[in-house]
């Protein structure tokens, strides 16, 4: 945004809305839906803002399984979104007493993509249980209805089809973002006109699979 990241200075005020502006999004992957984005720098603050978002607009439910990359606040952010706040009773002993505790409980299942890369390559992938047993993401690995392994697939396709439909993202072009709210603005605009546009296409699939007789109104999905 505005300029490359390894030009920005961290010492220049004026910098701070430069450079790199990431999208920080909750995905369904089974519907195909937006839930929440947070555009901005890739920082432990938007991490937590995200899965907050994330959770509110979802109803607090617990989820069938969560996956991200390797990035260190985002297990600190499901946890204190979805965990349970415990605070160790007193002991009676000289000192401070401990302070509270967040744990997760047997129904928080949360795993992390990690990827190796060489010469800008993925060469290896590994995955990783946070939250959870093993067994359980398993189950509900092979319960989901789009994949039977631990990913970061379908945001990634997300992602990759956003910047080839969104030219201020466009990398080497006229077009890239130069003023910093323009760019939020538009990414927050963004994922309202997809959602928009799949809804319209299950309705359209809907009508053409029913005949007229019997075609009741589709079920379009919200935007958040």
């Amino acid at each position: 945004m505005g300029k490359k990241q390894k030009h920005c200075d961290p010492n220049n005020r004026d910098d701070a809305r430069q450079g790199d502006n990431w999208d920080h999004v909750g995905f369904d992957p089974e519907h195909r839906l937006v839930v929440s984005v947070v555009p901005g720098k890739r920082t432990a603050e938007h991490i937590e803002t995200l899965v907050q978002d994330f959770k509110a607009r979802t109803g607090g439910r617990p989820l069938n399984l969560i996956t991200t990359d390797e990035y260190a606040p985002y297990e600190t952010a499901i946890l204190k979104a979805y965990g349970q706040c415990r605070v160790p009773p007193h002991t009676g002993r000289p000192g401070r007493p401990e302070g509270p505790r967040w744990l997760a409980p047997p129904s928080l299942l949360y795993a992390t993509v990690h990827k190796t890369r060489e010469k800008g390559r993925v060469v290896n992938v590994e995955t990783r249980v946070v939250f959870g047993r093993p067994e359980a993401v398993q189950a509900a690995l092979k319960a989901s209805p789009v994949s039977r392994h631990v990913n970061t697939a379908f945001i990634e396709r997300h992602n990759g089809t956003d910047r080839n439909r969104n030219a201020r993202k466009v990398r080497k072009t006229y077009c890239f973002s130069k003023d910093w709210d323009v760019h939020e603005a538009f990414d927050l605009l963004r994922p309202l006109q997809l959602q928009l546009l799949l809804a319209g296409s299950d309705l359209a699939c809907a009508k053409r699979r029913r005949p007229m007789a019997t075609t009741h109104p589709g079920h379009v999905r919200p935007s958040c």
